[in-house]
């Protein structure tokens, strides 16, 4: 028979002592709130039904003459710490395979005594949780209980599943655990999530999480990050994402993006590009294509005019902050790396931007072939066309703006990627500095093969 506890909370109940033990009474659970007295109350009652079917059980099938209370529990000594007692000592049982039952009894009776005459049961247990659990076959709860607290917006894209939707409330912090929320759906399959930003709480149960997705209060307006140097495209791909939700396809937002001279860009313009600020944005239902992409050009431009960039330098600006955006690396290196292009301009030399070719060539890729690096039909290379490509190739950030204004003071004419994983960065002022450092970078990505792929 299976000895029952509670693996829900902190657990007590009173020890069984020897005729010599010393019975001195410890401090008085009154001293802890009442409902926590209460939960103690519960739980020593079930802990001791539980010792005395133990108990009993032990003394039938092993014959033994004296019951349990005669046993002087294990207590820990000077020498010995309490870990010792958690883990079972070799033993040769006298009396068939029920004797390892019996030491489990003993050290469960143990660890209640401990737990109850240490005068602080709360704090041991929390103490040695993780040995206790361990011992008596408690697993960790994978749920929280009850409702949770502290706001926090989760989005579901279109198309997404339950297992999506599952992995998105944990990274949140949500529920607990994925197979909690997952699990609950299983038994209802019938669950659709409307896709949408949710205003949970974190620290809920998943049968809570559940409840609050399909409650039509708690969907609120769609809430997206759009993170530095993404692209027109990116953005268009991302509010596509949530067309369920908003109304707007992305049919519609490519065709308002094409209308790009309705934005109130420079006239030097030749794309929506760059012009789109990377920030978090709450968008209302009835919100249009064009209107979601001219809220992101408004911010983009107030963010220039509190930097102090005035509206016939803008184009300049962002050029050159989206070529950091893309190649800095590190913001750190962002100032850095402004300062080359600043230097390479004011010496007469040509950028050789790779992520310019890129961007005018299509693909994704970081490397670039001599033939794309030879093509002056593309507007964009800076390999074979002298100063600043025709626009900008991402949309940048703060980070990469303030950089522009005002680069770091320093001689370098070159910088190259030396490690992909770090975005380790070397700067040179000469030529040959450079080819060293070009040498460093093929080689590591000779000993990663497929990281430009």
């Amino acid at each position: 028979m299976a000895n029952e506890f509670s693996g829900d909370g902190m657990f007590a109940a009173t020890a069984f002592t020897h005729p010599d033990q010393d019975t001195t009474p410890q401090r008085s659970v009154q001293q802890l709130p009442s409902r926590r007295i209460r939960r103690l109350q519960e739980e020593r009652a079930a802990t001791q039904q539980g010792v005395d079917r133990l108990a009993a059980e032990d003394a039938e099938r092993l014959a033994f003459p004296s019951s349990i209370q005669d046993m002087a529990p294990l207590t820990p000594s000077d020498d010995e710490p309490f870990a010792a007692l958690l883990t079972p000592t070799p033993h040769q049982p006298s009396h068939g395979r029920r004797a390892p039952r019996r030491r489990l009894g003993c050290l469960v009776v143990t660890l209640i005594a401990i737990l109850v005459l240490s005068g602080g049961a709360a704090a041991v247990y929390f103490s040695f949780e993780q040995p206790i659990r361990s011992l008596l076959g408690w697993q960790e709860p994978t749920d929280f209980i009850g409702s949770g607290s502290g706001r926090v917006i989760i989005n579901i894209e279109n198309g997404q599943v339950g297992g999506d939707v599952a992995h998105t409330l944990q990274a949140a912090g949500v529920t607990k655990t994925y197979g909690a929320f997952y699990s609950l759906l299983l038994k209802n399959p019938n669950v659709i999530f409307s896709p949408g930003s949710y205003a949970l709480n974190k620290g809920m149960s998943a049968a809570a999480a559940l409840r609050a997705l399909e409650d039509p209060t708690s969907k609120v307006s769609t809430q997206l990050v759009f993170p530095e140097g993404i692209t027109v495209a990116g953005v268009i791909k991302k509010l596509a994402a949530f067309s369920d939700s908003t109304k707007v396809t992305g049919e519609q937002l490519t065709a308002a993006a094409a209308d790009f001279r309705s934005f109130g860009l420079p006239a030097t313009a030749p794309s929506l590009e760059g012009y789109l600020f990377p920030a978090t944005y709450t968008f209302d239902p009835g919100t249009t294509a064009h209107a979601m992409l001219q809220r992101m050009v408004d911010e983009m431009f107030a963010r220039l005019d509190s930097l102090g960039v005035v509206p016939a330098d803008r184009h300049r600006v962002l050029t050159l902050a989206a070529l950091t955006q893309k190649e800095g690396g590190n913001t750190a290196d962002f100032y850095k790396v402004a300062r080359v292009w600043q230097n390479r301009l004011d010496a007469g030399m040509k950028l050789q931007s790779d992520a310019t070719v890129r961007y005018g060539a299509g693909g994704s890729k970081i490397a670039t072939t001599d033939a794309e690096r030879a093509n002056p039909a593309n507007k964009y290379n800076t390999y074979a066309n002298a100063g600043l490509p025709i626009g900008p190739i991402s949309n940048p950030g703060e980070d990469a703006i303030l950089a522009t204004m005002k680069p770091a003071p320093g001689n370098w004419l070159f910088f190259v990627l030396i490690n992909g994983s770090t975005g380790e960065t070397t700067f040179s002022a000469t030529g040959a500095e450079h080819d060293t450092a070009v040498k460093v970078w093929q080689q590591w990505l000779r000993d990663h093969p497929g990281f430009d792929k």
